[in-house]
Order: C-alpha cells, then structure tokens, then sequence
C-alpha cells in the first residue's frame, strides 16, 4: 500500500498519527505540509477520499482562519486559503 502523511512534527496530533501508523507496522511517506504545501487540486482529492468537506480540515486556532473570516467559507475559498496558508490544514 503507498501511504503518505502530510505530517507536521511540531503538532501533537500529527506524531502520535505516525506513531499509530508505525505501531501497526506502516512506514508512510512523510511528506511536511508546511514544507511542500499540497496544491488545491491535492487537498480536494484528499477531501474526496477522506469524505469530508472543506471545513473539516481547517485548523480553527491559527491566525489565517480568524484573519480570513474563514468560519463560514465555502469548498472552494477554503481549499484556496489551504493551499496558501498550509499552517490551516
């Protein structure tokens, strides 16, 4: 199975992701987000697979989604503001 994360070491939720994954004997890909941000046309795919909207993965405690007024954006404008602003996802 080709498994990737979109992993951020300094949350805690994302390490103790990996950490469960490992503990099942998966070695995903680690792919830092905040690095190498997914594009808009990545998030919606995920979004897609992961059966979810657009609000469900913005992080609501960062700046950017107070700054943007992101609390009742729609799929696009939030995917958009992902995109730019990683630190959101």
């Amino acid at each position: 199975m080709d498994l990737t994360i979109w992993h951020n070491p300094r949350c805690t939720k994302s390490r103790q992701t990996l950490a469960l994954l490992e503990e099942h004997g998966l070695a995903p890909k680690i792919r830092l987000y905040l690095q190498d941000p997914p594009s808009e046309a990545e998030i919606r795919t995920t979004l897609a697979a992961l059966g979810l909207p657009a609000q469900k993965l913005l992080r609501r405690s960062e700046a950017p989604f107070k700054d943007l007024g992101l609390a009742s954006a729609d799929e696009a404008t939030a995917i958009a503001a992902m995109a730019a602003h990683p630190i959101l996802i």
